[in-house]
């Protein structure tokens, strides 16, 4: 369990290949669906106090995250397409309700995952071990190889995000062409 500096920093260095695929526009939109559910497991911490859930539980699950995608980029699927469609800052008119689909899926389930792995990464050290991979596979899944309240892992997880974003933003090429593309 690393804190929420490392949690985002992780969620930046997994969303960082948007530039990639999608360009400026896009990557700053993917990178925050991302950076909007890279603390979505510990969600635990708050239900705890209604649920009888722990923390490293369900919610610490690609099950969970993967269902939360999904249901809320059905949501801004529906909800963000007219106003993607009617905004000046994509200059297009025809992004279907499929793409914003896939888009904020995408990103959402990518900030989630990568908050489990953060986890992880450091889980043991004060906390209970994860299960990411229930109901398939119950048995814990330990990597440990960082504390999670170092400061150099958190913080410098954080800078080396925010400098490879500022490299792919000021070094980037043209997009990949893919279906799912979103015109700049």
């Amino acid at each position: 369990m690393v804190d929420v500096t490392g949690h985002l920093g992780m969620a930046l260095l997994f969303a960082a290949p948007a530039w990639l695929v999608w360009g400026q526009r896009g990557a700053l939109g993917f990178t925050g669906f991302a950076l909007a559910t890279a603390m979505l497991p510990d969600t635990d911490l708050v239900l705890q106090q209604v649920l009888p859930i722990t923390h490293h539980g369900i919610t610490h699950t690609l099950l969970f995250v993967a269902l939360a995608s999904v249901l809320v980029g059905a949501g801004a699927s529906k909800w963000l397409t007219p106003r993607i469609n009617a905004t000046r800052w994509i200059r297009s008119t025809d992004i279907t309700s499929e793409v914003v689909f896939v888009f904020a899926t995408g990103g959402l389930a990518l900030g989630g995952i990568s908050h489990i792995f953060a986890d992880l990464l450091s889980a043991p050290d004060i906390a209970a071990p994860l299960e990411p991979f229930w109901p398939l596979y119950a048995k814990p899944v330990i990597i440990d190889v960082i504390y999670y309240n170092s400061p150099v892992w958190n913080f410098g997880l954080f800078a080396v995000a925010i400098a490879l974003h500022v490299f792919l933003a000021r070094h980037e090429r043209a997009p990949l062409e893919t279906r799912y593309g979103i015109s700049q």
